[in-house]
């Protein structure tokens, strides 16, 4: 079963791209619940945290080298920002391809909700 996510990589529709290579894509949040929210997701389909392997780990880095990256370019690294993965229901995930929220340009609270 083919996500959004999925749909967006293969550019079957449209998304506002801010950063891609050839193992990750990132794009702004159609919903930014920040001034700036990126969504950062590998080009390989994996359904949750939950499926994640050893063999992942490179991958689940660049995700993260990719957020720090954005947030640096945006300009908005030093004061600080947040990065999320929800995993399953309960963990507030709603697309299941895992993806890391980028979110910052205001003060963070916690807890998040």
């Amino acid at each position: 079963m083919s996500t959004i996510f999925t749909k967006i990589i293969n550019r079957e529709i449209p998304a506002d791209i801010v950063y891609e290579d050839e193992h990750v894509l990132a794009f702004n949040d159609i919903e930014p619940q920040a001034p700036h929210h990126v969504l950062i997701i590998p080009k390989r389909e994996i359904h949750t945290l939950n499926d994640l392997t050893e063999g992942d780990a490179e991958l689940v880095g660049r995700l993260h080298i990719t957020a720090s990256r954005i947030a640096r370019e945006r300009g908005f690294a030093d004061q600080g920002y947040r990065v999320v993965m929800n995993c399953n229901e309960y963990g507030g995930q709603s697309v299941y391809h895992i993806h890391l929220h980028l979110m910052g340009g205001r003060q963070m609270s916690w807890p998040a909700g």
